[in-house]
């Protein structure tokens, strides 16, 4: 199948999921008796005043048509003005982008290939004492909260030896780095040991495959197998497992953001939830499953070129 009739043919696909996605975010935000109005005003709001916020927001609209006002931010992008800050969602997204990519997106790269050449060296070494020792360390370091990661670390490394900005950000180049090099650690630190341990598994399960034997069989160095054989048919795992995180990143990560003070979508994110601003927590959820989607059709598409013997239908 031509490239471009299958993308088309599967963006035609995602808009029922859309709808789908949009139908249970209006169930969970409208459907479940909580009146944001009466929240926003406290508890000594009178029934007018209430009754004027509701009208103000748009909770008096019919449920349809709050339904087709979700489905159209979807499509549109367009997503109002936050309640609380007043401000066009679109514009702070904008503005919250370019903080959180600044600690995602190196950390995503560094974590990625760390643990791909980690994962590389621990097959090699398979049921040794370097095998061993590092799954060991990284099923540890997994067992240790991600809070106590980011306290620990704030405390030693910014507090107490200085070496870092504990909280704050620049938005000019270089310097917003040393406001961000503290939390990319925490985020590799974080991230490294669940990559190397579902990499390891899929290169592990792609050298005890027929095809592996009989490249050894042949004469190749064991050095050879592993990076012309093993990790080239390990990779369609592995590119969906990347792929699959990129949406996340544009989301942000919520607490380290919160707690370094980086103005970031993790952190508007929680501070929307905190501040009942319904808007903005809507303006993600439907980002986030969009951008989700749309990275699914991204890696289906990549299949083909990490592997020709793969065929879109």
């Amino acid at each position: 199948m031509n490239l471009w009739s299958y993308i088309i043919r599967r963006l035609l696909y995602t808009i029922p999921i859309i709808l789908g996605v949009c139908l249970i975010i209006f169930a969970i935000f409208n459907l479940t008796g909580y009146d944001p109005a009466a929240q926003l005003l406290g508890k000594h709001a009178t029934a007018k005043q209430v009754a004027e916020v509701r009208r103000e927001l748009g909770l008096d609209k019919p449920l349809a048509e709050q339904y087709f006002d979700i489905v159209r931010t979807a499509f549109t992008f367009d997503f109002g003005r936050s309640w609380t800050t007043k401000q066009k969602i679109s514009d702070m997204i904008r503005e919250g982008a370019g903080p959180s990519l600044a600690v995602t997106l190196p950390s995503f790269v560094i974590s990625t290939v760390m643990a791909i050449l980690i994962s590389i060296v621990v097959a090699f070494y398979r049921g040794k004492f370097i095998d061993r020792f590092l799954v060991v360390k990284f099923v540890g370091m997994m067992s240790i909260p991600s809070l106590a990661y980011i306290l620990f670390f704030q405390w030693f490394f910014a507090y107490k030896l200085g070496w870092f900005e504990i909280s704050g950000f620049e938005r000019s180049f270089p310097e917003f780095l040393p406001y961000v090099i503290l939390p990319i650690i925490i985020m590799v630190v974080l991230s490294i040991g669940p990559d190397v341990r579902y990499f390891r598994t899929v290169i592990l399960d792609d050298i005890y495959q027929d095809y592996v034997r009989t490249a050894r069989a042949k004469g190749l160095s064991e050095r050879v197998v592993m990076l012309k054989h093993v990790l080239k048919n390990s990779m369609i795992p592995i590119l969906t497992y990347v792929v699959i995180q990129i949406p996340f990143l544009i989301l942000g990560a919520l607490l380290i953001e919160s707690f370094f003070s980086i103005p970031g979508l993790g952190g508007m994110t929680v501070k929307a939830v905190f501040d009942n601003d319904f808007p903005v927590i809507k303006a993600m959820t439907i980002l986030s499953a969009v951008a989700f989607i749309m990275f699914q059709l991204i890696t289906d598409v990549l299949y083909t070129v990490v592997d020709p013997r793969v065929r879109l239908k």
